[in-house]
């Protein structure tokens, strides 16, 4: 395998950025969106960062994003509301409902927003994470972009990957970050692979026989399928009923499939849970606790072979920090595809200062 390019955060963030602007989004929010985009990639979530530029500067260019929303709060109660993106980029949507969550949380304790008529807004846990900063714990919903998991023992794709993403505070140690799909594997993930010229472990996917599917090219031959069996179907469905339909966006049949479909708005549905441990207590002491635990977690007992125990969040945590100081490795495939793309643009290519 052709060993990987790797560039700094400011070097992706800034390509990013430029591709977005040219395309009329205003530098403030093209900003914004690359902040996060390249953020995605820092800790490790590939399927999720620059990979997907290609495909919002398609949707930009066919009409199918608004670069101008007018992002309002639709439904509002003291510990509650419902943001209406008004179609635009997702992480611009999320971003207003999770700072909203946070305001609205200092003062009841917990709040709930909801988004619809957003869009995809990266990995689940950039926002989860938000809330730490402020003494904060973030639970985060989402009705992934695409149906490709079928309802339990059937074969019509009316669910998605729906992930979920939580975000606990500590004191010394590394905070605990849940994120995960409903499903065995992310489609992000499924598109990193086939960028990467790399075939899928048996397990993510099967085609329409029942078979294993390995070959993430062939993806639309087959779905993907849920953690746990029928369990993760049945999280797939609840978590879809709370980020989609109770914020009056788009779940099941109604979900636009944004990979193939660059026009049609998506009325994407996420939710945000943000509980401050200040109404609980005094937020060290949640903290040290916390800490005490993933130590005790980290320090138990393993089974012979496993080097480590590893606690959700810490090896995006590491790849945050390596990255940090060794660079963001991105796939020779990728590079190619954005400089092709940069070229269309009119932009400077994704080269090193």
């Amino acid at each position: 395998m052709t060993s990987h390019t790797t560039y700094s955060f400011g070097e992706l963030q800034l390509f990013i950025q430029n591709a977005l602007a040219s395309q009329g989004l205003p530098q403030d929010d093209a900003h914004k969106v690359s902040q996060l985009m390249a953020e995605a990639d820092l800790q490790g979530s590939d399927g999720h960062g620059i990979i997907r530029l290609p495909q919002y500067i398609k949707r930009i260019q066919a009409g199918g994003i608004n670069k101008h929303p007018k992002i309002r709060v639709v439904h509002e109660r003291s510990a509650m509301a419902v943001v209406d993106g008004d179609n635009g980029m997702g992480h611009l949507v999320v971003s207003h409902a999770v700072d909203l969550a946070i305001e609205k949380a200092s003062e009841a304790g917990v709040a709930w927003v909801s988004t619809r008529f957003s869009n995809h807004a990266g990995p689940a846990s950039l926002y989860s994470r938000l809330p730490l900063q402020h003494n904060m714990l973030g639970l985060y919903f989402a009705v992934g972009n695409a149906n490709h998991l079928p309802p339990w023992g059937g074969m019509d794709m009316l669910l998605s990957t729906n992930p979920i993403s939580a975000g606990i505070p500590t004191s010394q140690e590394p905070p605990v970050v849940l994120d995960m799909a409903t499903t065995v594997a992310a489609y992000g993930k499924v598109k990193a692979k086939a960028k990467r010229g790399e075939m899928m472990p048996p397990g993510w996917m099967i085609d329409r026989q029942g078979q294993p599917l390995l070959d993430p090219h062939k993806a639309n031959e087959g779905f993907l399928l849920p953690i746990g069996e029928h369990k993760g179907y049945g999280l797939a469905l609840i978590v879809g009923l709370l980020a989609g339909t109770l914020g009056g966006a788009a779940m099941g049949r109604d979900v636009i499939d944004f990979n193939a479909d660059h026009v049609s708005v998506t009325n994407t549905g996420q939710a945000i849970l943000v509980i401050d441990l200040a109404a609980f207590g005094d937020p060290e002491d949640f903290k040290h606790q916390v800490d005490r635990l993933v130590r005790d977690i980290r320090n138990s007992e393993r089974l012979p072979g496993v080097e480590r125990i590893w606690l959700p969040g810490e090896q995006s945590h590491e790849k945050r920090e390596r990255y940090t100081h060794q660079g963001i490795p991105v796939a020779p495939t990728l590079i190619a595809e954005l400089n092709v793309l940069a070229n269309e643009l009119g932009i400077a290519p994704l080269t090193h200062a």
